[in-house]
């Protein structure tokens, strides 16, 4: 780089892009990651432009200076010496482009995210934290890999008001007003799927939740919330990163 990306940007900016960073450290070490095909995002405060990974960059090794800026037509705004995943820049200039609710916006393709992805049931109710996430999450029929913009429209359609998007045989999608928000609710998904994988391949009869109790927990979970649920866990979060490696505010 030939600046110092944070002499330049404001500090909302660069706020923002610390903590785009730490999400993607955060992805990789809860082992959520795809070497360096799925991607997050995060809208600039007072911009239309948002925040992307530079393509070829491990998730683990994304710094806030590295994060580039695009507009809603793909188009690069920062200066940078990266460029961007097309079907990343797809997937999210649909959410991003389509309102100020949804800041930020995380694509996995962890194994048992798409692996439920791939079950015609969908996510079943079968555990608490599955309660707390359900009524949160749409559907998208695959279309094949996200390089049609004309999908757009049908992305932001199936995900309508809710924070999160099954995306069938491709894998999950969270947002959030921020990105302790989308994390939060990642974490849920995440682990509801891998709860719902194992406790299928246990071969044993499941215990199925009465509909009214499953209703009750997704209201306990409020993960409904338009924003402030992640700010709990979050600078818990941040404390852990920094003891592992805090390169991640550079």
């Amino acid at each position: 780089m030939t600046k110092n990306i944070k002499e330049i940007v404001s500090e909302e900016e660069w706020n923002t892009r610390v903590d785009l960073a730490a999400l993607y450290r955060l992805v990789a070490l809860y082992g959520w990651d795809d070497l360096v095909f799925t991607h997050i995002s995060a809208r600039v405060p007072g911009e239309e432009n948002f925040l992307l990974n530079p393509y070829g960059l491990l998730f683990e090794e994304i710094k806030a200076s590295d994060l580039v800026k695009i507009d809603l037509e793909g188009n690069i705004v920062s200066e940078t010496e990266h460029f961007v995943n097309a079907a990343g820049f797809t997937i999210h200039s649909a959410v991003h482009g389509s309102g100020h609710h949804n800041n930020a916006v995380i694509h996995t393709h962890s194994n048992d995210g798409v692996a439920v992805s791939a079950q015609e049931h969908g996510l079943l109710p079968i555990s608490q934290t599955a309660m707390v996430i359900r009524d949160e999450c749409s559907y998208h029929d695959y279309e094949g890999i996200a390089l049609n913009h004309d999908e757009r429209e049908r992305l932001v359609g199936d995900l309508g008001e809710k924070h999160c998007m099954i995306l069938r045989n491709h894998g999950l999608l969270t947002t959030g007003a921020n990105c302790s928000d989308a994390w939060l609710r990642l974490f849920f998904l995440e682990r509801a799927c891998t709860i719902q994988i194992k406790a299928l391949s246990g071969g044993s009869k499941l215990n199925m939740v009465p509909d009214d109790v499953i209703e009750l927990v997704t209201d306990q979970g409020q993960m409904a919330s338009e924003q402030g649920i992640g700010n709990l866990a979050w600078p818990a979060l941040m404390r852990k990163l920094d003891k592992i490696d805090n390169s991640f505010r550079e």
